[in-house]
């Protein structure tokens, strides 16, 4: 008798996914935000040691390019820990 309950448990639960599409969603825009953040800080170093370039501080490098990133780990964080409204509640 347990191992059937066990089988049943175990076949229901192969079939539901942790996340919904709305999760998915979340999850490729703050991953998107992320990688563009990423892009966005890369650059700006000179082909030449002596020569200093003003352009590693630029407001894209110092400011957005973080901001966007953590921006990104935040859309993140909702996705996982939101829950999903294609879930069953009575379960």
């Amino acid at each position: 008798m347990g191992e059937q309950k066990r089988k049943e448990v175990n076949n229901q639960n192969n079939s539901d996914f942790i996340f919904g599409k709305r999760n998915y969603k979340f999850m490729f825009i703050g991953l998107a935000c992320i990688v563009i953040g990423f892009i966005l800080m890369s650059g700006g170093g000179s082909d030449d040691p002596n020569v200093f370039n003003e352009d590693i501080f630029s407001f894209r490098r110092i400011r957005l390019a973080p901001t966007l990133v953590l921006i990104g780990f935040g859309i993140q964080i909702y996705a996982i820990l939101t829950r999903s409204k294609d879930s069953n509640d009575s379960k």
